[in-house]
């Protein structure tokens, strides 16, 4: 592997490049993070779900500012505490790492999915709402849970304009194409990604935890038609009728086709940056960047603006087309990824660090994993932090060797990573794309749930079934 010194053109990067010894990496020693380190991360979280609630007006014009103080209340202290070379260190990594790589895809489908408008009245029926969910949950492991969540909600969203009671809709949305959906390829879910590219097999995951999947699909689709029914029967019919917004029209037409195409795009670029190993790998401040990262990405913003130049403006006019639910949660995990940087340090630092009690609670008396423990410590994390490195965590303290978790360890790493994967739809922050449609629905004039609100739908619904799975496929 050939490793080669960059500088990124970013003022901050190029000023480390010119400081003497900063450009070596700053390892951060979680066993020496004290849990307080991780009370800007918690209240940045507790901002989400409280200040819509209790300050709406000041969240919508100022989350942005809310969230960079987050970030500045954690990152000054750790400055002065650790130094300025560790605390620009880990910025750095965070923002190559992770929230670079991040937001640039997000807004590659963002954009390319918005250019995809789908023309004649769909009218919200039960059964048609069911049927899309069904084709969005099925895409989402062919091209992701952001990129099939993205396709989908638009024509959704117009299909159910002229109903009442909506919000149901898109929390099932949450729960099936922007989280379990991903969960047989790599391609559908960052953790399982990220797995891949540990040598995890591409159809390892499809072949080892499809009876969890199926399970969860067919009764989160049978619980949403029971629910949807009931919205459309019962409450709806006493309301007066409303004028549907969008009107009759003869057959279905699709405006924006050349974004199919680019979407295509966008999934070989995923792909491409996950298979192609030339062995250049850019050194950026101890920050390990390859080649087919930076390619990727660079490809991806070119994509995006192919999108914005090509698309026929009818299209984007058509899907109501704005730019606010992708710099909310820009802006939002921009705070998330700087104040998680302690958080992920004290996971990593396993029985040395703070959460010591998480990493001996996996395992039994002798050593041998729990599969149960497994699926709900690295589930319940990746609820409220970043699923992928909660799943990288746990991978490695399950032992780290892929050959070694595919085989004698497989219902282990069937445990991590169906926690991983389903239990982010538990939270709006659980995985990438629920807060952007969430964000997206908002926009539409839907009124969502609260944080504290979409929690309760998500420890009504998914719980119960979380726990049956437990029962059912994991070892106790």
């Amino acid at each position: 592997m050939r490793r080669v010194s960059t500088l990124l053109p970013h003022c901050l990067l190029a000023l480390v490049g010119l400081l003497p010894g900063w450009g070596h990496a700053a390892d951060l020693d979680g066993a020496a993070l004290a849990p307080i380190w991780g009370l800007p991360f918690a209240g940045i979280l507790l901002s989400i779900a409280l200040f819509p609630l209790f300050a709406p007006k000041l969240w919508h014009y100022h989350y942005g500012k809310i969230a960079a103080a987050w970030g500045v209340l954690f990152l000054v202290p750790f400055a002065t505490v650790f130094g300025m070379h560790t605390a620009a260190a880990n910025v750095v990594h965070a923002l190559l790492s992770e929230y670079i790589p991040f937001i640039v895809l997000l807004t590659a489908l963002y954009v390319v999915a918005g250019g995809i408008c789908v023309r004649g009245n769909l009218h919200g029926t039960p059964k048609l709402n069911t049927g899309i969910l069904a084709l969005g949950t099925l895409l989402a492991s062919i091209m992701g849970t952001t990129g099939a969540a993205m396709l989908l909600i638009r024509p959704l969203l117009r299909a159910n304009d002229n109903r009442r009671h909506v919000a149901h809709v898109v929390v099932f949305f949450i729960f099936l194409v922007a989280n379990a959906g991903g969960a047989l390829t790599p391609l559908g879910d960052p953790p399982l990604f990220l797995g891949f590219l540990k040598g995890v097999d591409f159809f390892w995951t499809m072949r080892n935890i499809l009876p969890e999947t199926i399970f969860m699909w067919v009764l989160l689709l049978a619980l949403f038609y029971v629910i949807d029914r009931h919205y459309y029967l019962n409450r709806e019919e006493e309301l007066p009728v409303r004028q549907d917004p969008t009107p009759d029209s003869r057959g279905i037409r699709i405006d924006g086709k050349v974004n199919f195409v680019l979407l295509l795009v966008v999934i070989g670029l995923v792909l491409m940056s996950g298979l192609w190993k030339p062995g250049i790998v850019f050194d950026v401040m101890g920050t390990d960047v390859p080649l087919p990262a930076v390619l990727r990405d660079v490809l991806l913003v070119v994509v995006t603006v192919a999108s914005l130049i090509v698309t026929p403006h009818v299209a984007r006019a058509g899907n109501e087309f704005n730019w606010e639910p992708i710099l909310e949660v820009g802006k939002l995990f921009a705070g998330i990824f700087l104040t998680i940087i302690p958080v992920i340090a004290m996971l990593k630092a396993g029985t040395d660090g703070a959460f010591a009690g998480v990493i001996r609670a996996v395992s039994d008396g002798n050593g041998q994993p729990i599969d149960s423990m497994y699926f709900w410590a690295t589930g319940i994390l990746s609820s409220f932090l970043d699923n992928a490195p909660t799943y990288l965590v746990f991978f490695n303290t399950a032992g780290g060797d892929p050959a070694t978790l595919m085989t004698r360890d497989a219902s282990t790493l069937a445990a991590i990573s169906a926690g991983a994967v389903f239990m982010g739809a538990n939270t709006y922050i659980g995985n990438a794309p629920n807060l952007m449609v969430k964000a997206i629905a908002e926009s539409r004039g839907v009124r969502m749930p609260s944080f504290f609100g979409y929690m309760a739908w998500s420890c009504t619904v998914l719980l119960p079934l979380f726990l049956v799975m437990t029962l059912l496929f994991f070892h106790v």
